[in-house]
């Protein structure tokens, strides 16, 4: 039996005017049904979980692109099948365990199995992004993540939206994390809750080996759970990016 092809990726706004260029790695929970028949070997509310995808992510990307007037790229597969935002050597491409919960499907993957998703799902994906990253000299990444507010067995975490960026280009992120800051109800995290420098991974691919100017968005999933929160906070921070992109005479 001929499987219906799953496409890798979503483009919105194509021919939109703007520099920027939004991405959601993390977009999709979407199990293809070439993959384990459609089944990680998961129970839906584990699917439905931050190690699935980025909860609210791909909402507010698509309302924070409408805002800045620049096109939208949004995966269609789950971080569990393959994660986009992880280089090909990267140990965590294939998770097998994350967050306490033993990925079934993966938890035997062999190879094959990881170089067929990587054929059929992240190197499309990433082909997508680098064609659509090239049309514009002038181009502008901003990419967006979402967070859960408290892993297993760990303290909560505190903030509200965390800026990452790399030590090789902290152009935009250093001056947008000061004019967040000035902002007195937001709680702002500095390469939080994570390091903001993975080599192999989307903004190293696409960002910083290119030389393009970048913002990486980790907003807490529960402020962005629901269109209202996703419109409410793409509301607030797309003027802001566009005062410091503008500020920043890049």
């Amino acid at each position: 039996m001929t499987l219906a092809p799953h496409p890798a990726c979503e483009i919105v706004g194509e021919a939109r005017p703007s520099r920027w260029l939004v991405t959601c790695d993390h977009a999709s929970n979407a199990v293809p049904d070439w993959v384990a028949g459609g089944d990680l070997g998961l129970p839906p509310g584990d699917m439905a979980r931050h190690i699935a995808w980025d909860v609210g992510a791909a909402g507010f990307a698509l309302a924070l692109a409408r805002r800045l007037e620049g096109p939208a790229i949004l995966t269609r597969f789950s971080r569990l099948v393959i994660d986009p935002n992880r280089g090909e050597d990267d140990p965590t491409l294939l998770m097998r365990l994350y967050d306490g919960t033993i990925i079934p499907a993966n938890r035997h993957a062999g190879p094959a199995t990881r170089q067929e998703r990587l054929d059929r799902l992240y190197h499309p994906y990433h082909a997508a992004l680098a064609d659509l990253a090239a049309r514009r000299a002038d181009r502008v990444i901003c990419a967006v993540h979402s967070f859960t507010p408290q892993l297993k067995g760990r303290p909560p975490r505190p903030w509200h939206v965390g800026i990452l960026y790399s030590h090789v280009d902290d152009r935009l992120a250093r001056p947008l994390i000061d004019r967040l800051r000035a902002e007195p109800d937001l709680c702002v995290g500095e390469n939080q809750p994570y390091s903001g420098h993975l080599p192999g991974d989307a903004i190293d691919r696409h960002a910083l080996q290119a030389g393009r100017p970048n913002i990486l968005l980790e907003l807490r999933n529960d402020l962005i759970a629901t269109p209202d929160g996703q419109e409410h906070w793409a509301d607030r921070l797309a003027p802001i990016l566009s005062q410091v992109l503008r500020a920043s005479q890049l």
